[in-house]
């Protein structure tokens, strides 16, 4: 399970100027950046998306360009993903609820888990209502007593299919990676994530197409 919500995507004005700086190139620029709610509009004319492209087949030191379209976005997904999201700890930033400081004050329900492989399973579906109704008896617990050791053992207990909540930021060139190295994986919350980033403004054209098999 994976939400995806509140994409923005911004910085083509400055990497459109960027990539020509080093050509002195600015004049054959051909594209119209507009604002419409404070939500920057790009329309990318032939010119310079045939130089993004030539710059990002040339590699990393070529289209630092990249690096500069900002994209964030809010993330419901389940702990091993998260786990894996953070292997790309360069140019991200990943704000996320606290598991620490709130995991007590909601009631505990199936929705807040990824079960998709527990469905298939009847012993696992099983276990995994133990489960809800343990952390939920924990939960109810400590906001009684307010005795950490019900804290704590709700937080040991939590299973990893519980799903967290993070704003998070990134850029073309981190994504370029993600996608690569993920649209592939067993995960399908990956497929999903890498079906987002192939639906980002211009992503397709510049990132994917004519990329070598």
């Amino acid at each position: 399970m994976i939400q995806i919500e509140n994409i923005c995507v911004s910085g083509f004005a400055a990497a459109l100027r960027g990539m020509r700086n080093p050509l002195n190139s600015w004049k054959k620029s051909d594209s119209t950046i507009t604002y419409e709610n404070g939500e920057e509009i790009a329309k990318i004319g032939p010119n310079d998306l045939d130089l993004m492209k030539r710059l990002r087949k040339a590699g990393s030191d070529h289209r630092k360009y990249l690096r500069m379209i900002n994209v964030s976005m809010d993330i419901t997904a389940m702990q091993p993903w998260w786990f894996e999201f953070d292997t790309y700890k360069v140019a991200t930033v990943r704000n996320s609820c606290s598991k620490m400081h709130k995991i007590h004050s909601k009631t505990f329900t199936t929705a807040d888990f990824a079960h998709d492989g527990i469905d298939e399973v009847p012993y696992a579906q099983e276990a995994l209502n133990a489960v809800i109704g343990a952390c939920e008896q924990l939960r109810l617990d400590f906001n009684a007593t307010k005795e950490k050791k019900y804290w704590r053992a709700l937080i040991e207990l939590l299973p990893e299919g519980y799903c967290m909540r993070a704003t998070v930021q990134l850029n073309y060139e981190v994504l370029l990676h993600m996608y690569w190295s993920r649209k592939d994986h067993k995960l399908t919350e990956w497929h999903d994530f890498c079906h987002m980033i192939e639906e980002l403004p211009y992503f397709k054209e510049v990132c994917l197409l004519e990329e070598g098999n």
